[in-house]
């Protein structure tokens, strides 16, 4: 699915031919992923249709969550509680304010049926004072979502020159960001970090930046990582930024493609350990078929993983609609 990179791009030099840099815009440049595919793009897309696109079709959707509204009870100061939806989408609560990032509560997007329903009705939600879009793929920035929860009286942020798919939406307050930015909220910081990944909602609009969110509260700090493949850029992050919990992504690793542009889990579990955060909340999985491993694969070698390294105890793994209150001081 459609994403966008990093400043630090390397002069460009003298302008280059029409059709050259027609072409440089879809190829791999620093951070930034092009859309050019791999060799072998026909056979993996064969297995994509075959394998996993069609028959999710077919499959019926699994229910997940409770139909009983939740109950959201007061967080102390070192306290946040996270909630998956599903896919990238969480519920963040923290004492002074609720934030979603990455709201989809989509059953279709496009051609791609979603195989779990969100773990909360939209209806159970609590009030919604902050919105983060980490970039403007489909699968993340979904404006029939956004219809259902901004009504004017939230602050949404999005990568530098998303502002304008939120077109003709209710929303009053908007403001764009670009890596290592901050933005002051309720007493919190938002901080925009880089990614690994591309930003485009559509081939041409190679421009649209992305990345991730650290949201650091006076008693917690939380990382959503956005989408990325795995670079170096994650032990920058944890060196600027003391982070309690890291939600980052496990699945769709086999993209048609070819393209190294998400995280197998033992890379998120790599990435974790280069941020240095206390607690991992895995994400990006099982939601939408959007990859060529089967959906159960990301989380069997997730576990694996971690016993490897030793870590059971940092790893905290919810399912959707799974409400978990996090402490920096455990």
């Amino acid at each position: 699915m459609p994403d966008d990179s990093f400043k630090e791009a390397p002069d460009p030099g003298p302008p280059s031919s029409g059709n050259n840099a027609k072409r440089k815009r879809f190829t791999t440049e620093g951070r930034r992923v092009g859309i050019v595919p791999e060799k072998g793009w026909a056979m993996r897309n064969y297995k994509y249709l075959s394998s996993s696109l069609l028959p999710s079709i077919i499959r019926k959707r699994e229910a997940t969550g409770s139909e009983i509204a939740p109950v959201f009870k007061d967080l102390a100061e070192d306290e946040i509680e996270v909630v998956w939806i599903g896919h990238a989408s969480f519920l963040v609560r923290t004492p002074g304010f609720n934030a979603l990032i990455d709201p989809v509560w989509a059953k279709w997007m496009g051609p791609l049926k979603r195989h779990r329903d969100p773990g909360i009705d939209i209806e159970h939600l609590p009030h919604i004072d902050l919105v983060l879009i980490t970039h403007a793929h489909f699968d993340h920035l979904c404006r029939m979502t956004l219809k259902r929860i901004v009504d004017g009286s939230q602050t949404v942020i999005v990568p530098r020159g998303v502002g304008g798919v939120l077109r003709k939406l209710p929303v009053n307050e908007v403001h764009e960001m670009s890596d290592w930015e901050t933005h002051g909220f309720k007493g919190a910081e938002i901080h925009f970090t880089p990614a690994h990944h591309w930003g485009a909602r559509y081939i041409h609009d190679t421009h649209k930046e992305f990345g991730g969110y650290v949201i650091k509260t006076p008693g917690h700090s939380v990382y959503h990582s956005g989408d990325s493949a795995y670079f170096d850029g994650f032990v920058e992050i944890g060196e600027r930024h003391q982070i309690d919990t890291a939600l980052l992504p496990i699945g769709a690793y086999d993209c048609p493609s070819g393209r190294e542009v998400h995280m197998n889990p033992e890379e998120a579990v790599k990435a974790f350990l280069d941020l240095g955060a206390g607690k991992m909340i895995p994400m990006h999985h099982a939601t939408f078929p959007i990859s060529n491993e089967h959906r159960e694969e990301p989380m069997i070698r997730l576990r694996e993983s971690i016993r490897a390294h030793h870590i059971e105890d940092r790893v905290v793994a919810p399912g959707e609609g799974e409400q978990v209150i996090l402490s920096s001081k455990a």
